[in-house]
């Protein structure tokens, strides 16, 4: 078994030992942040971590109200802009904490006002050392290339920090997130059957919305890592603004199909591949109505909307990971990649 297939399987105990050593964290940073009326949210990642904290973005605004960025670390490391970021909130996310680029803004968005945070898997990291507050990922040491367990890792941090910053996240529902990832991973032999009908796979579109627009990107990004196929990734709104047009007979399309508010949208979405013909494969839950598919993968349980990213997410790396076997790939040796990436 792949490494990577190895982290796919300790994520419902990662996941665990993380709420349990961040619940009380958290509940101190909500005393905290309610003393300080932060305006801004600025998210600051590279690759992975980047599709954290695009879903972050999306938590943080529907539950905080507050305007969430996406920093583009460029702005301070090649074009040396200087911004305003009293009352903002600057978090890093990392899972190696050794970044160059994020933690120059770290370094630089502290200077110029901010209140500094990160996430990361790894303590005694340099970004820990540069920040105010450090929330742990407790995934334990990442050996495969591809993140699996560091990115769901990240996101129930991220939800933990949405609990500290309002009143719209329980405790008690992220609690039950790494049970909900255990049931899913009972899905890999379903998977595998499907993955091979993929085996010559060479390009792909994955469709989200929403919270799980994230998923789209980190889902693709996996088929890219591992599978060396070439995997375009857009919300289900932008496709049909015009890259729906690359849709032809047999064009794989993988969509995320979550119940919720997101669900009418992506029903009209695959009754129009329907109509064009294309293969496609959602991720849904129990229930879901969703005709003239070819494979859809139901997530067991009756989850809220809010809480299908994590669970979700599980089924797109069970896929990549199995279907680098069938291609004969080694997902553990991705050509031209390594764990830690530096750029600035």
């Amino acid at each position: 078994m792949s490494r990577m297939m190895d982290e796919i399987r300790e994520q419902p105990r990662a996941l665990r030992q993380t709420f349990e050593a961040e619940r009380e964290h958290a509940v101190e940073f909500k005393k905290f942040a309610a003393r300080h009326d932060f305006r801004l949210i600025v998210l600051v990642a590279r690759g992975t971590s980047d599709n954290a904290a695009l879903f972050g973005r999306y938590l943080l605004e529907i539950t905080t109200g507050i305007p969430v960025s996406l920093c583009a670390p460029s702005i301070h490391t090649i074009y040396g802009a200087r911004l305003d970021f009293r009352r903002a909130l600057v978090v890093g996310i990392s899972q190696s904490g050794e970044g160059a680029d994020i933690n120059f803004v770290l370094k630089s968005a502290r200077r110029q006002g901010a209140f500094t945070a990160c996430i990361t898997n790894e303590a005694k990291s340099p970004m820990t050392r540069l920040v105010e507050e450090v929330f742990l990922v407790r995934a334990g040491k990442q050996r495969s290339v591809a993140a699996t367990k560091t990115y769901t890792g990240q996101l129930l941090v991220l939800y933990l920090l949405a609990f500290a910053l309002s009143s719209r996240i329980e405790l008690s529902a992220i609690e039950e997130i790494p049970g909900r990832v255990r049931d899913t991973l009972r899905l890999a032999p379903e998977i595998k059957e499907i993955v091979e009908r993929y085996r010559y796979m060479r390009q792909c579109a994955v469709v989200a919305r929403g919270l799980n627009y994230a998923n789209a990107f980190e889902f693709a990004l996996k088929l890219m890592e591992t599978c060396y196929v070439v995997a375009e990734r857009f919300s289900s709104a932008d496709f049909l603004h015009g890259p729906i047009a690359i849709i032809e007979r047999d064009f794989p399309v993988l969509l995320f199909a979550p119940p919720g508010k997101t669900l009418g949208g992506q029903q009209k979405l695959a009754n129009r591949l329907r109509g064009l013909r294309a293969e496609t494969v959602a991720i849904s839950s129990p229930g879901v109505a969703l005709s003239g598919l070819t494979r859809v993968i139901r997530v067991p349980g009756k989850i809220p909307e809010i809480y299908t990213p994590i669970p979700y997410i599980v089924p797109g790396q069970l896929f990549a990971a199995q279907l680098a076997e069938v291609k004969g790939i080694d997902p553990d040796r991705p050509r031209s990649l390594q764990i830690v990436t530096q750029t600035l």
